[in-house]
């Protein structure tokens, strides 16, 4: 029997990792909500109140999770994360906002973000995905996410004869009728823009309609979105 006497780990002394986020948010109250969090091990290395500084900030620190509104002062958010995701496509990301309507959460998932948390919700719920996200595994619970992606790539059922249109073609007309652009679309439904393009001239072709706006209020009476 060996006389080695079992090391005892003091738990008070164990170092977690802290979880490095940017934090993209011109409210001071998000910043201090999620510093002053308990028990939390998340780490703000910079808050950007600017779009413009998003970009840079991103390429500099490296942090584990970007924790982002769509829109910070008029200006649209998400094409950054988008530009950059195109380099970095592993980077994290979680939209927390008040911006919460269905186009803004179908823009959120078609360039990749992680979750969607509306800032009615409790802390606790951007505390959790933030860590849950960090370390690669999806949130717990409904996800605004993954059920806005089941909505838009839900086939045509088979039996609907008013929709004269494919598979694939439904599809996109969910995603025209949320104001998505064609890259978007591409993105979300992992097909080129080029392709994308030609599904939106046989859908107007088909449905006999001038543009995107006649297709989409087509699409909202026949209750396809």
């Amino acid at each position: 029997m060996s006389n080695h006497a079992i090391p005892v780990i003091d738990p008070t002394k164990i170092t977690v990792m802290a979880i490095k986020i940017v934090l993209a948010d011109d409210h001071p109250v998000v910043h201090d909500g999620i510093a002053s969090a308990r028990n939390s091990n998340i780490r703000i290395t910079t808050q950007v109140i600017h779009v413009d500084a998003l970009l840079p900030t991103l390429k500099r620190d490296r942090a584990d999770v970007l924790v982002t509104e769509v829109r910070m002062q008029g200006q649209d958010v998400l094409r950054v994360v988008e530009a950059y995701k195109d380099a970095e496509p592993e980077l994290k990301v979680v939209v927390f906002s008040g911006w919460d309507d269905s186009t803004h959460i179908a823009r959120a998932a078609s360039v990749g973000c992680n979750e969607f948390i509306r800032k009615s919700e409790p802390l606790e719920n951007l505390i959790r995905t933030i860590r849950w996200v960090a370390k690669g595994s999806k949130p717990p619970g409904e996800s605004l996410i993954a059920a806005t992606q089941s909505i838009l790539r839900r086939p045509k059922q088979t039996d609907d004869h008013e929709v004269p249109l494919t598979n694939r073609e439904t599809q996109v007309l969910r995603h025209i009728s949320l104001g998505l652009s064609n890259r978007e679309i591409g993105r979300s439904l992992g097909i080129s823009v080029e392709t994308v393009k030609d599904h939106v001239q046989n859908i107007l072709r088909k449905l006999v309609v001038n543009d995107r706006t006649q297709a989409a209020v087509w699409a909202v009476k026949r209750n396809l979105v």
